[in-house]
């Protein structure tokens, strides 16, 4: 940040011309998304590169960005980054310590408490997301109905439904990687050339 001294008011602003951190939650947060939706429609396995990306990208990333946004005095992005991002460090972790044999796997039950916990968190965000771009609220109504999905899946143990909530994660993770590619295009561009 660089000082402006205004001498006729004998003031002082500072100039913020720091990135905006937002894409690379968003970005993070979305790819991160349909990663794991496409274990649940059944096209992957729940293996080492989904549980990397929730750690590196999907976590550390989004937990950087939202620091940045702290930084930037936005408490909306400081709170969903920050948030988001301990979510998959959480979830690595949850499909990592049976394995390691620190803790017994969770059960259906187990993991659709945690999950509503997050849906909870997410309506919270939705409410708040009135108040800005109709992009993002979509994309918040997305990832209330995938969690409410995968709540419901872990619950009645169908695979049909437990496939609609991968659809609309691969929904909710789109929308958040257009939103945060069409801020780096519109930045790059100098234009609005994304609708976002």
């Amino acid at each position: 940040m660089n000082q402006i001294d205004d001498t006729s008011r004998n003031s002082i602003f500072l100039v913020d011309e720091t990135a905006n951190p937002a894409p690379l939650g968003l970005c993070a947060f979305g790819m991160t998304t349909m990663a794991l939706s496409l274990h649940n429609v059944g096209v992957i396995a729940l293996g080492s590169p989904i549980l990397a990306m929730a750690i590196l990208y999907g976590g550390i990333a989004q937990i950087i960005a939202g620091i940045l946004e702290w930084k930037k005095n936005n408490t909306f992005g400081f709170v969903t980054f920050v948030s988001f991002g301990f979510f998959w460090v959480s979830f690595a972790a949850i499909a990592m310590l049976p394995v390691l044999g620190l803790a017994k796997a969770p059960g259906p039950v187990e993991i659709a408490a945690f999950l509503s916990v997050w849906g909870l968190f997410a309506i919270g965000l939705f409410i708040c997301t009135f108040r800005m771009h109709r992009i993002l609220q979509v994309t918040f109504l997305a990832v209330v109905l995938l969690v409410a999905l995968l709540v419901a899946a872990d619950l009645s143990g169908n695979a049909f439904i437990l496939t609609l909530g991968g659809l609309m994660g691969l929904v909710a993770g789109g929308l958040a990687l257009y939103i945060g590619l069409g801020q780096v295009i519109n930045e790059v561009y100098g234009d609005r050339v994304v609708p976002v």
